[in-house]
C-alpha cells in the first residue's frame, strides 16, 4: 500500500492524520497528482457519493464594510468598483434566493457586509429568512452577517436558519498579516456560539493569501476541532483596489492539492469549492468534483462566476449528480467546445482577465446568474 492508501483509509476510519501527512499532501509532485485526487476521491465517494449539493449565494448587503480584511473587495477603503448597497428588502431577497432555488439550489446563502449585525438588522434578516422559509420549507438557508453579540444565534435559529457561516480564513499565526480590525479568536468564537445556537455550523479557508503549508495545515486542523459541517474553500481573487491585488500564488494543481488535504483532513464535513474556482482551477475544475462534494452555483458577493448552466453541466460531463435534483431534472453533459488556441501562460501565470466584478442579480435591475 503507498502512503495515500494509508491516509485514505485513515480518513475512511475519521482517524486524524498527522501533521505530517497533510504536509506531505501540499508537497506532493505533479508526478503524484491524480493518486492524490484518487485517494481523495475515495473519501468523498465513501461519504458522499457522487452527490454536488449547489448552494447559492444572495448578497444582501454589499460594500460599506468598516473591517480592513486585507482580502476583501468589500473592506474599508476598497477602490474595487464593486456594487455597494445596503440591506435588501425581505422581499428582493426572496426572488433572488428563488431564483437560485429554480436553479437547483439545495441552500441559500445570505452574506451582508460588515462586522457584524446590530438587533435591528437581525430583525430584518429573521423576517427574510421566514418569508423565505414559509415558500421553501425544504430548503436549508445559511446566513453570514460577521459577528454575533449574545443571543443574535439564538434568534436566527428561532426564524429558520439552519446554518451560520464565518470562516477562519487562515491560521492563527498568519491571521495578523490579513486583517488588523479584529482577531482570529473573535472568529473562533462566533463559530462557536453559532453552534451553541443549534446552527449548523459552517466555516473554511481562503487559500492564495501568502500563507505557508503549515499555515494551511493548522486552519485545516482548526477547522477540524470545530466539527464544522460545511469547509467552504475559496481561492484569492485578487481584486485591484485591495492589499492583496496582483497576489497570483495557485496553479491549478497547488489547489487540487489543497482541497485534498482539507478532504483528509475534514473526512465527512461538506467540503465546498467556493470563490475563485473558475480563477485558479480554470480546466481542473471537473478534478475538484472528485475531492469536494458542494459548490457555489453561479455568481460570488462581488465577482461573477461561471454561468449557471455551466456549473450543470460541468457536473454531468464529470459524472456526478445534483444533490436533491430527481432523475429527470438532472443537467445533461454539454456539447463539444470548440478546441482553443494552445496556451502560453505558466500553471500559476496571472489571470486578471478573469476576475469579472459582479453587475448583474442582488442590488441591480438584471437578472441573477442561475
Amino acid at each position: 500500500m503507498t502512503w495515500l492508501d494509508l491516509l485514505a483509509d485513515k480518513a475512511l476510519n475519521r482517524e486524524t492524520p498527522t501533521r505530517e501527512e497533510a504536509l506531505a499532501v501540499l508537497a506532493s509532485g505533479d508526478d503524484e497528482l491524480l493518486d492524490v485526487v484518487a485517494a481523495a476521491f475515495r473519501v468523498r465517494r465513501h461519504f458522499f457519493g457522487r452527490r454536488v449539493k449547489l448552494n447559492y449565494l444572495v448578497n444582501i448587503k454589499s460594500g460599506l464594510c468598516p473591517e480592513d480584511c486585507f482580502y476583501c473587495s468589500q473592506r474599508a477603503g476598497s477602490d474595487a468598483g464593486v456594487l455597494k448597497y445596503t440591506w435588501l428588502k425581505a422581499d428582493e431577497i426572496v426572488a433572488s434566493a428563488s431564483a437560485g432555488v429554480a436553479g437547483g439550489a439545495r441552500r441559500v446563502c445570505l452574506v451582508a457586509s460588515g462586522r457584524g449585525p446590530t438587533d435591528r438588522d437581525i430583525d430584518r434578516v429573521c423576517e427574510s429568512i421566514s418569508a423565505f422559509r414559509s415558500q421553501h420549507p425544504d430548503v436549508e438557508v445559511c446566513a453570514c452577517l460577521g459577528l454575533l453579540s449574545a443571543g443574535q444565534a439564538d434568534r436566527l435559529a428561532a426564524a429558520g436558519t439552519t446554518a451560520y457561516n464565518h470562516n477562519l480564513n487562515t491560521s492563527g499565526g498568519h491571521y495578523a498579516d490579513i486583517c488588523s480590525t479584529h482577531e482570529y479568536a473573535d472568529r473562533v468564537s462566533t463559530v462557536t456560539a453559532a453552534k451553541e445556537a443549534g446552527l449548523s455550523p459552517c466555516s473554511g479557508l481562503i487559500a492564495g493569501m501568502g500563507e505557508t503549508d503549515e499555515d494551511l495545515v493548522d486552519v485545516a486542523f482548526a477547522l477540524r476541532a470545530l466539527s464544522p459541517d460545511s469547509v467552504p474553500v475559496n481561492f484569492l481573487i485578487p481584486f485591484d483596489g485591495t492589499p492583496l491585488a496582483g497576489t497570483w500564488q495557485l496553479s491549478p494543481q497547488r489547489c487540487l492539492r489543497i482541497l485534498a488535504m482539507v478532504r483528509f483532513v475534514n473526512p465527512d464535513a461538506e467540503v465546498r469549492l467556493a470563490g475563485g474556482r473558475e480563477i485558479h482551477l480554470r480546466t481542473l475544475q471537473p478534478l475538484a468534483l472528485h475531492v469536494v462534494n458542494s459548490i457555489f452555483l453561479g455568481d460570488y458577493l462581488t465577482s461573477e462566476g461561471q454561468p449557471g448552466a455551466a456549473d450543470l453541466a460541468l457536473i454531468a460531463d464529470a459524472g456526478f449528480t445534483v444533490e436533491g435534483a430527481p432523475p429527470a431534472a438532472q443537467p445533461a453533459a454539454a456539447a463539444p467546445a470548440p478546441i482553443a488556441s494552445p496556451a502560453t501562460l505558466s500553471p500559476a501565470a496571472p489571470r486578471p482577465d478573469l476576475i469579472h466584478v459582479r453587475r448583474r442579480g442582488p442590488g441591480t435591475s438584471l437578472p441573477a446568474n442561475t
